[in-house]
């Protein structure tokens, strides 16, 4: 906690910038939180103090994802005013903490999860229900796949939720993954993805909270020129069918295939790396 109060300069009862107004809305908005509910002030109404008694009375995921969110909002603050780092190994003192609240040993995100193999039956299952969906016809293969997907997220334990919609988009569903929420997109058919589809995902991310990321999923892949208009920097990683094939065949654990997926994109900005060329 003493971490926490340095990192959001939280000594005098405030938290970062924020007035009263602009903290409940951005509890609101991040977290789907009512802050100012009596419940939270049981210790006190300032800020800090509201703060601290929700992280004492949240779960661990409720607890990673509001520590998580309010790291962005102080970086972006940070890089905007073109402030020096105060805190020594702040970042690297940040990731272990928010690795230890989540359960893990580690200062790592995704890389942290124990990666779980699946039981023989339940991966031959997998793979029989992926060469099924093949052999539908087109109309019904999308959602079989989405339904496959599913499966898949949830045999490995990662809480998936089938395809949701919201106002006036469809989301192909969802998963949970160190502390972190992703959405789906996932197509089966079609030429390979292009730029167009990337951007249109990427903008469903970014508009929800902050520790939302993506999985874009395409069965025929994604153009070079597609992945290249696309750019760097954003929270979408790609898979295609190949990666879903091998991933199987190899007795991957897909939390192990996406801490690979992640740590490349990170490091190198590439959004789409084949599951055989980083599993060689």
């Amino acid at each position: 906690m003493r971490l926490i109060d340095d990192l959001f300069d939280m000594g005098s009862g405030y938290v970062l910038d924020f007035s009263d107004r602009t903290f409940a809305g951005f509890f609101d908005t991040e977290l789907g939180v009512d802050i100012d509910r009596p419940c939270y002030r049981a210790e006190g109404t300032s800020k800090a103090k509201r703060l601290r008694f929700f992280l004492k009375v949240s779960d661990a995921p409720t607890r990673v994802r509001t520590l998580r969110a309010l790291w962005e909002y102080r970086e972006a603050i940070r890089r905007r005013r073109r402030q020096e780092e105060r805190i020594p190994n702040a970042e690297k003192e940040f990731g272990l903490l928010s690795a230890r609240i989540g359960g893990s040993g580690s200062g790592s995100t995704a890389s942290s999860v124990p990666h779980t193999h699946i039981a023989a039956p339940a991966a031959a299952e997998l793979r029989k229900k992926l060469i099924e969906v093949s052999h539908l016809l087109p109309q019904q293969r999308g959602y079989a796949y989405e339904r496959f997907l599913k499966d898949l997220f949830d045999a490995h334990g990662l809480a998936g939720r089938a395809s949701f919609r919201l106002a006036g988009e469809q989301i192909d569903g969802s998963f949970e993954l160190a502390g972190e929420t992703y959405l789906l997109e996932a197509k089966w058919q079609g030429p390979p993805v292009g730029a167009a589809d990337l951007r249109s995902f990427n903008a469903k991310v970014e508009d929800k909270a902050a520790w939302s990321r993506g999985l874009f999923v395409s069965n025929t892949g994604f153009s070079e020129d597609g992945l290249a208009a696309f750019g760097r920097g954003k929270r979408v990683v790609c898979m295609d069918g190949l990666d879903f094939t091998d991933m199987l065949e190899k007795d991957l654990p897909f939390s192990e295939v996406m801490a690979k997926k992640v740590r490349h994109a990170a490091e190198s900005g590439q959004l789409f790396v084949r599951v055989r060329d980083l599993f060689p």
